[in-house]
């Protein structure tokens, strides 16, 4: 696999940060997208932010809740794990997702190296199938965990899932896609984008969801928090 680069501050010019990132494919996309497209794109993301509201779902201080997740082998995993690491999961939409497919390199470059140094894992979850959420593992390498929540089981408890509106569920069907290949169901159902960071005993202590999926967590919130988780460990072993 090769070494990592070091993890790099979000305000260092010389890379672009995870926002620059998506503000650039959103002018490539007014550049090249008929505006009937664009619209259908923005205004279900919009609705999106409108509608979200997590007050009643698991946030900071509680216990994440336990699921079934299954490895791009085919391998089933309960999780949380009993006496697990620390760890951090990141929820994406699918393979094929051109905003997903900018944040996990991001995060696989910026934000691994980090948590490897911290003794974090890092998971990312999706519902899509395994066989087809490989590709995204692969085309960028990626050197963690990647994993299927199946039938949004997680996703649902979490709270964070979103169904699409009409315009978009049309404006899919016309481009041949089917619903069973982004989550393996019937329903037009994703995950927003998600980060939670879990201490050993998998009480949340940090959680981002993003409404709008062209715009996500940077990695240096993502890696204070895991700092704090093994900070008080240090002085606990101390």
């Amino acid at each position: 696999m090769g070494d990592f680069p070091a993890a790099l501050d979000a305000t260092d010019r010389k890379t672009p940060s995870l926002s620059e990132r998506f503000e650039a494919l959103e002018r490539e996309r007014e550049q090249s997208w008929p505006a009937e497209a664009l619209a259908i794109n923005r205004n279900q993301r919009a609705l999106l932010v409108r509608e979200h509201d997590l007050s009643s779902r698991p946030g900071v201080g509680d216990r994440f809740p336990d699921a079934l997740l299954t490895g791009l082998d085919g391998t089933q995993l309960t999780y949380p794990q009993a006496d697990g690491k620390p760890s951090v999961l990141i929820f994406f939409r699918f393979a094929g997702c051109p905003a997903c497919n900018i944040a996990l390199p991001y995060y696989r470059d910026h934000l691994f190296p980090e948590l490897r140094r911290l003794d974090v894992e890092l998971i990312a979850i999706s519902p899509q199938p395994p066989q087809l959420l490989r590709a995204i593992s692969e085309a960028h390498q990626l050197p963690f965990a990647v994993v299927t929540d199946e039938g949004l089981e997680l996703s649902r408890k979490l709270g964070i899932t979103y169904e699409y509106d009409e315009p978009s569920r049309q404006a899919a069907i016309e481009k041949g896609i089917d619903p069973r290949s982004l989550n393996g169901m019937d329903r037009w159902e994703l995950p927003k984008p998600a980060i939670y960071v879990l201490d050993r005993k998998k009480h949340i202590i940090f959680r981002d969801v993003s409404p709008d999926w062209m715009q996500r967590t940077d990695f240096g919130p993502i890696v204070e928090a895991s700092k704090k988780i093994t900070d008080v460990e240090d002085l606990w072993k101390g």
